[in-house]
């Protein structure tokens, strides 16, 4: 799949039923992942497949996220929101 595409399809996926979360994602999409890893690149598209709630209970710290991969993504993604 082309570059393109593929960001295409992941800022489509960023578009979820919160607006907390697009917030969020849609910043990292468009500025940093383009400079991830491929194993990064694939911890987030992952990451993106959990379901609202759950993503919003973690970014929020309301949960913790027990999946150590997951979890240092949704802290590279709050460390986005914080530069």
């Amino acid at each position: 799949m082309s570059d393109t595409v593929n960001k295409s399809r992941l800022l489509w996926a960023c578009r979820r039923g919160m607006l907390e979360l697009d917030t969020l994602f849609m910043p990292f999409v468009t500025n940093v992942y383009d400079t991830l890893s491929e194993l990064d690149k694939n911890t987030f598209e992952r990451l993106l497949e959990c379901e609202d709630p759950l993503l919003f209970n973690w970014f929020m710290g309301h949960k913790e996220c027990h999946d150590p991969e997951l979890a240092k993504m949704i802290n590279a993604i709050r460390d986005n929101v914080n530069t």
